[in-house]
């Protein structure tokens, strides 16, 4: 199997990576130097097209980016690989969004309204953007980290202490 090329007809991707994509329902986003992020996305030849703003998910600073690192899972919910992306947003109105937007519409679960009421929302409020893989994986394989890499929760309003149960009776400790 061929890697995808980019223009100058050098390799843009693996054959490990173009089997993730195309498999990819969730991908962890990280922009800069911030945590990565669960996004749903939608593989589109070879890329993956994600929505984030307002009455969507939340992905701080993609929309502005021109990189991110994308780790995609397995079969078995493990990561697999971890790749840089060219963010590319996707203007409203053009022959791309044309094409893309329908089809991320179509696939977005729970959406309030029609396809086309979405896609209209989405113009106005919203930002579509194309993740195109962008070299080497910066993980993969062997060179995958051995910790769980998980981090501890971020701080957040909602959080708030949880009180003890009420008991009607008392309870006898032996």
């Amino acid at each position: 199997m061929q890697g995808v090329t980019d223009e100058a007809g050098g390799p843009a991707t693996t054959p490990l990576v173009e089997e993730a994509v195309k498999k990819a329902a969730v991908a962890w986003v990280a922009v800069g130097d911030g945590p990565a992020r669960a996004l749903w996305c939608l593989p589109v030849d070879g890329t993956l097209y994600v929505v984030s703003g307002p009455g969507e998910q939340s992905a701080p600073g993609l929309a502005e980016a021109t990189t991110a690192a994308v780790t995609l899972r397995g079969d078995h919910g493990g990561q697999i690989v971890t790749w840089p992306a060219t963010v590319t947003r996707i203007a409203p109105g053009s022959d791309e969004w044309a094409t893309v937007a329908p089809q991320v519409a179509t696939k977005r679960l729970n959406a309030p309204g029609g396809a086309a009421d979405l896609v209209a929302r989405w113009a106005d409020e919203c930002a579509l953007n194309r993740l195109t893989p962008a070299g080497e994986p910066l993980a993969a394989g062997p060179t995958l980290p051995d910790d769980s890499l998980a981090a501890p929760p971020r701080p957040t309003p909602a959080a708030r202490q949880v009180r003890k149960p009420f008991r009607l009776h008392r309870v006898r400790r032996r």
